[in-house]
């Protein structure tokens, strides 16, 4: 059962409950560091994170974040002391707010493309087109990642809310 409360409805914000795990890692290659994110993330994580910190005897490290449903957390938790060095890991119970998320399809010159609206109790506070789609046509047609979602944003509902530029 996931430990969360949701909250809907016109103009609300959703809340739940996750649990945000972490552990400090000293002695992990970049390489093996990147490999151990990308297998989290794939196995359910709902986000991770690394964050360079200092350890004891001033050597640098990095902070290992994951963020997880409840329902994972002993999974994920298992899953990095497995891909790890670290010797442990901690978690604590955190609360969130969730923006409502629209996703459109925008039909261009180039095919179509998400582009993803945020609102705030109803309100479009942002939009942006989704970078997949943008890197797949930049790469695809010889153009510059900017070149594409500027015309992305010029064909978009985004072009119509100033608040919701970038």
């Amino acid at each position: 059962m996931c430990d969360s409360t949701t909250t809907e409805g016109a103009g609300t914000l959703r809340k739940d409950t996750v649990v945000l795990i972490e552990c400090n890692i000293d002695d992990m290659t970049g390489e093996a560091l990147g490999d151990a994110l990308v297998r989290i993330l794939e196995a359910g994580a709902l986000d991770a994170w690394f964050t360079p910190i200092q350890m004891k005897k001033n050597r640098p490290a990095t902070m290992l974040s994951v963020l997880s449903r409840p329902t994972d957390a002993e999974r994920l938790s298992e899953m990095i002391l497995r891909l790890t060095t670290t010797l442990g890991v901690r978690w604590r119970k955190v609360e969130r707010r969730i923006a409502e998320r629209r996703i459109e399809t925008v039909e261009t010159a180039w095919g179509p493309v998400r582009v993803k609206t945020k609102l705030v109790r109803g309100e479009i506070i942002g939009a942006k087109p989704e970078f997949d789609d943008c890197a797949r046509i930049a790469r695809e047609r010889g153009l510059t990642l900017a070149q594409v979602t500027r015309e992305i944003e010029r064909v978009s509902s985004i072009s119509r809310h100033p608040k919701a530029l970038p």
